[in-house]
Protein backbone atom coordinates (compact mmCIF):
# COMPACT_ATOMS: atom_id res chain seq x y z
CA UNK A 1 0.00 0.00 0.00
CA UNK A 2 1.50 3.52 -0.98
CA UNK A 3 0.37 6.93 -1.37
CA UNK A 4 1.09 8.64 -4.32
CA UNK A 5 0.14 11.52 -6.59
CA UNK A 6 -3.09 10.96 -8.35
CA UNK A 7 -2.65 10.89 -12.33
CA UNK A 8 -4.92 10.28 -15.05
CA UNK A 9 -5.03 6.16 -14.83
CA UNK A 10 -6.49 6.58 -11.52
CA UNK A 11 -9.59 9.20 -12.42
CA UNK A 12 -12.21 6.56 -13.11
CA UNK A 13 -11.12 5.02 -9.72
CA UNK A 14 -12.01 7.91 -7.94
CA UNK A 15 -14.84 8.92 -9.58
CA UNK A 16 -16.55 5.26 -8.84
CA UNK A 17 -15.29 5.84 -4.83
CA UNK A 18 -17.09 9.64 -5.58
CA UNK A 19 -20.44 7.65 -6.28
CA UNK A 20 -20.00 4.91 -3.99
CA UNK A 21 -19.38 6.98 -0.44
CA UNK A 22 -21.09 10.48 -1.50
CA UNK A 23 -24.89 11.50 -2.20
CA UNK A 24 -23.22 14.35 -4.43
CA UNK A 25 -20.96 12.92 -5.89
CA UNK A 26 -17.85 14.45 -8.60
CA UNK A 27 -18.24 13.56 -11.77
CA UNK A 28 -15.46 11.69 -13.72
CA UNK A 29 -14.76 15.35 -15.77
CA UNK A 30 -14.36 17.29 -12.40
CA UNK A 31 -11.97 14.76 -10.99
CA UNK A 32 -10.10 14.66 -14.06
CA UNK A 33 -9.70 18.46 -14.38
CA UNK A 34 -8.01 18.52 -10.72
CA UNK A 35 -5.00 17.08 -12.81
CA UNK A 36 -4.31 20.26 -14.31
CA UNK A 37 -5.28 22.74 -11.59
CA UNK A 38 -2.21 23.88 -10.44
CA UNK A 39 -3.62 24.95 -7.10
CA UNK A 40 -5.07 21.33 -6.40
CA UNK A 41 -3.35 18.71 -5.05
CA UNK A 42 -4.94 14.71 -4.70
CA UNK A 43 -3.35 11.85 -3.58
CA UNK A 44 -4.39 8.50 -3.53
CA UNK A 45 -3.75 5.56 -1.73
CA UNK A 46 -2.88 2.45 -3.78
CA UNK A 47 -2.77 -1.30 -3.49
CA UNK A 48 -1.69 -3.43 -6.76
CA UNK A 49 -3.42 -1.36 -9.29
CA UNK A 50 -6.41 -0.75 -6.74
CA UNK A 51 -7.03 2.66 -5.36
CA UNK A 52 -8.40 2.47 -1.92
CA UNK A 53 -8.98 6.13 -0.96
CA UNK A 54 -8.12 9.37 -1.63
CA UNK A 55 -7.60 13.15 -0.94
CA UNK A 56 -7.88 15.67 -2.82
CA UNK A 57 -7.24 19.72 -2.02
CA UNK A 58 -7.08 23.36 -3.29
CA UNK A 59 -4.57 26.00 -2.05
CA UNK A 60 -4.84 29.51 -2.18
CA UNK A 61 -2.51 31.89 -0.80
CA UNK A 62 -1.42 29.80 1.81
CA UNK A 63 -4.71 28.26 3.36
CA UNK A 64 -5.67 24.66 1.48
CA UNK A 65 -9.04 23.59 1.61
CA UNK A 66 -9.91 20.12 1.72
CA UNK A 67 -12.24 19.14 -1.37
CA UNK A 68 -13.00 15.43 -0.67
CA UNK A 69 -11.46 12.64 1.29
CA UNK A 70 -12.81 9.16 0.67
CA UNK A 71 -11.86 5.61 1.47
CA UNK A 72 -13.91 2.11 -0.60
CA UNK A 73 -16.02 0.88 2.02
CA UNK A 74 -14.32 -2.50 2.37
CA UNK A 75 -10.89 -0.67 2.76
CA UNK A 76 -12.18 1.15 5.99
CA UNK A 77 -11.10 0.99 9.66
CA UNK A 78 -7.13 0.22 8.48
CA UNK A 79 -5.91 3.88 8.97
CA UNK A 80 -6.15 4.70 5.23
CA UNK A 81 -7.94 8.32 5.62
CA UNK A 82 -5.20 9.18 8.66
CA UNK A 83 -2.42 7.93 6.24
CA UNK A 84 -3.83 10.56 3.11
CA UNK A 85 -4.62 13.03 5.47
CA UNK A 86 -0.65 13.26 7.05
CA UNK A 87 0.72 12.72 3.66
CA UNK A 88 -1.40 15.50 2.48
CA UNK A 89 0.33 17.77 5.33
CA UNK A 90 3.55 16.85 4.50
CA UNK A 91 2.85 17.78 0.73
CA UNK A 92 0.97 21.00 1.60
CA UNK A 93 3.92 22.16 3.77
CA UNK A 94 6.69 22.17 1.15
CA UNK A 95 4.27 23.96 -1.18
CA UNK A 96 4.02 26.97 1.37
CA UNK A 97 0.68 26.05 2.57
CA UNK A 98 0.47 27.30 6.65
CA UNK A 99 -3.51 25.77 7.09
CA UNK A 100 -5.91 22.97 6.27
CA UNK A 101 -9.75 23.47 6.35
CA UNK A 102 -12.23 20.96 5.50
CA UNK A 103 -16.39 20.65 6.14
CA UNK A 104 -17.62 17.58 7.52
CA UNK A 105 -21.11 16.17 8.27
CA UNK A 106 -22.46 16.99 11.83
CA UNK A 107 -23.52 13.42 12.06
CA UNK A 108 -20.17 11.40 11.09
CA UNK A 109 -18.64 10.73 14.30
CA UNK A 110 -16.20 8.62 12.73
CA UNK A 111 -15.10 11.21 10.63
CA UNK A 112 -15.08 13.91 13.02
CA UNK A 113 -13.36 11.55 15.76
CA UNK A 114 -10.05 11.50 13.41
CA UNK A 115 -9.91 15.02 12.45
CA UNK A 116 -10.04 15.77 16.37
CA UNK A 117 -7.01 13.46 16.78
CA UNK A 118 -5.14 14.60 13.91
CA UNK A 119 -5.78 18.27 15.79
CA UNK A 120 -8.10 20.11 13.89
CA UNK A 121 -10.64 22.01 15.84
CA UNK A 122 -14.45 23.27 15.19
CA UNK A 123 -13.89 27.20 13.86
CA UNK A 124 -17.91 27.03 12.52
CA UNK A 125 -20.54 25.84 10.88
CA UNK A 126 -22.91 25.41 7.90
CA UNK A 127 -26.36 25.24 8.16
CA UNK A 128 -27.81 23.09 5.45
CA UNK A 129 -24.22 22.83 3.48
CA UNK A 130 -24.82 19.12 2.20
CA UNK A 131 -28.04 17.90 0.42
CA UNK A 132 -29.37 14.34 0.41
CA UNK A 133 -30.07 14.21 3.25
CA UNK A 134 -29.68 17.90 4.25
CA UNK A 135 -27.70 18.55 7.20
CA UNK A 136 -25.07 21.11 8.41
CA UNK A 137 -21.60 20.90 7.91
CA UNK A 138 -19.11 21.48 10.77
CA UNK A 139 -16.12 23.47 9.40
CA UNK A 140 -12.90 22.35 10.90
CA UNK A 141 -9.09 23.95 10.82
CA UNK A 142 -6.10 22.85 11.31
CA UNK A 143 -2.50 25.38 11.24
CA UNK A 144 1.32 24.86 11.42
CA UNK A 145 4.33 26.81 11.52
CA UNK A 146 6.34 26.73 8.02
Amino acid sequence: MEIIPMNQCHVPQVAALERICFSDPWSENSVAGELSNPLSCWLVCVENGSVLGYVGAQTVLGETDMMNLAVSPEARRQGIAKRLILKLVEELKERDSHSLTLEVRSSNAPARALYEKLGFAQVGRRPNYYRNPKEDALILRKEWQL
